[in-house]
């Protein structure tokens, strides 16, 4: 009989596997689907964020040698967009939609619910997608090693946001889905860690590129602080967290990162 020293590397593994199988579009074979499996995704989820981003950047930077900076930043977006299904943006259009609608929560949720995206949804798909397609076409025109740095550090803050919105005190705002199966599954202490250790690696890989220790981790606190504002809205409108609201943050992280890094210059 294992102990749960030994368990424990075999349980995380579990969470990495929830991770990449709910979150890309990577064909991995989920063995675990129950709330302890799902904290450990949720928190692990950067690694996801890490995994995506270094393709989608690699693929901008290619093509940003190649064509130019704001083809390189469509190219990065599309493949993010891509190896997600678009879940992320699909999450941020049904929220949009709910918020928009000033209806009570019930129907708020129901509309968020619906397969079709209202106008609010739209607008926000908009601004939001050329929002970050303008920021990363100034990083690639600068320089592709530069842009692909943007890359990585906005999927990889979309995904440490996701840890923060499954935070123990967050409830789920319906009983299923996948937003109830993650609501409050992560510890604070977890998602400090998560956060911070995804900080410090892509300081080191600023350092690389002769930038700002600071700059990267910096961006990304941005980009956090304003997926928890997003956070504490939809709690309080919504009565808590569903899985289109954690796409939502995650989409909102991204572009607050990528904004304060071209504001930054």
């Amino acid at each position: 009989m294992q102990d749960a020293s030994a368990r424990e590397p075999a349980r995380w593994g579990e969470g990495l596997r929830f991770a990449f199988g709910t979150l890309s579009v990577l064909r991995v074979r989920v063995e675990r689907w129950d709330r302890p499996t799902a904290g450990r995704a949720m928190t692990a989820a950067p690694v996801v964020g890490l995994t995506l981003g270094a393709l989608a950047a690699g693929a901008g930077a290619l093509v940003a040698w190649r064509a130019g900076g704001p083809l390189g930043a469509v190219t990065a977006v599309g493949v993010l967009a891509a190896l997600t299904r678009g879940l992320h943006l699909d999450g941020l259009a049904d929220v949009a939609d709910g918020l928009g609608s000033g209806k009570p929560a019930e129907d708020a949720l129901r509309i968020m619910k619906q397969s079709d995206i209202g106008p609010f949804g739209v607008l926000t798909l908009v601004l939001v997608l050329l929002a970050q397609i303008a920021a990363l076409a100034g990083r690639f025109d600068a320089s592709p090693a530069g842009g692909a740095l943007a890359v990585l550090a906005s999927a990889t803050a979309a995904r440490c946001a996701l840890g923060w919105g499954c935070l123990r005190p967050v409830p789920a705002a319906r009983p299923g889905g996948l937003g109830a199966m993650v609501a409050g599954t992560v510890p604070p202490a977890a998602a400090v860690a998560a956060t911070a250790g995804s900080a410090l690696l892509l300081a080191a890989l600023g350092l690389l590129d002769g930038s700002s220790v600071l700059r990267l981790p910096l961006a990304v606190a941005v980009g956090l602080g304003c997926s928890w504002l997003l956070l504490r809205r939809c709690v309080r409108r919504f009565d808590g967290i569903t899985g289109d609201v954690l796409g939502a943050m995650a989409e909102t992280a991204a572009t607050g990162t990528l904004v304060t890094l071209a504001l930054m210059g």
